[in-house]
């Protein structure tokens, strides 16, 4: 008798693929922070929901550069709250620019993709699934997404424009060895030595002013 499984490349299937990936794949947030005391545990609340509606496997480390507001405190809380397995605080002594708190988040991230935020709340993690389809279905490197408002230029460029990232692991490994910078243009010289490499970039556009 023939077999009544779901057959790999019906849309169903798909569908679940594009969303879940694999079961082995693991998504690392690196989420740095700097007084962010008021915002951190809803950010956390929402990538915790936002992946475990989507069943995705994932941790959330989170880089705390010294914030006298008492984020380090929240942070612990949160934790505990959701387990050091979900949540890990690893904390630095005091602000050392944003490349570098990537690089220490990446020595502590345990998933094969990383993605990379910021605790502002500027964008909403809901459309992490999103970026994880993307990346599914053209296979890319990187997949970089910001909020585009359609005034001209090329999103992800503009520095005032916050983006999200996911990246094969490796891939990032690969352009920490090789960027310089420290801030925020740490981000935008990551794109420029991915083209140099020939990584393979998609993008996803998000749209709209608000995201709540």
């Amino acid at each position: 008798m023939a077999s009544k499984r779901t057959k790999p490349n019906s849309p169903r299937s798909l569908k679940q693929t594009e969303v879940r990936g694999p079961a082995q794949d693991k998504y690392s947030v690196l989420l740095p922070t700097y007084n962010e005391r008021e915002n951190l545990p809803l950010i956390v609340w929402l990538l915790v929901k936002s992946f475990s509606d989507s069943g995705i496997n994932y941790e959330i480390i989170i880089i705390d550069d010294g914030s006298p507001d008492g984020t380090r405190d929240v942070a612990e809380q949160l934790e505990k709250i959701y387990g050091s397995d979900k949540i890990l605080l690893r904390p630095r002594e005091k602000k050392l620019g944003l490349g570098t708190a990537y690089i220490h988040g990446m020595k502590h991230a345990t998933g094969n993709y990383i993605i990379i935020m910021d605790a502002d709340l500027s964008h909403h993690p809901k459309f992490i699934p999103e970026f994880i389809r993307k990346q599914k279905e053209g296979n890319f490197d990187i997949v970089s997404g910001t909020r585009y408002k359609g005034n001209g230029g090329v999103y992800g460029w503009d520095l005032k424009r916050k983006i999200i990232r996911l990246y094969r692991k490796e891939v990032l490994q690969k352009l920490i060895e090789n960027c310089v910078s420290k801030g925020y243009v740490f981000q935008m010289e990551m794109i420029v030595r991915a083209r140099q490499l020939n990584y393979t970039i998609g993008s996803n556009i998000i749209c709209g002013s608000s995201l709540w």
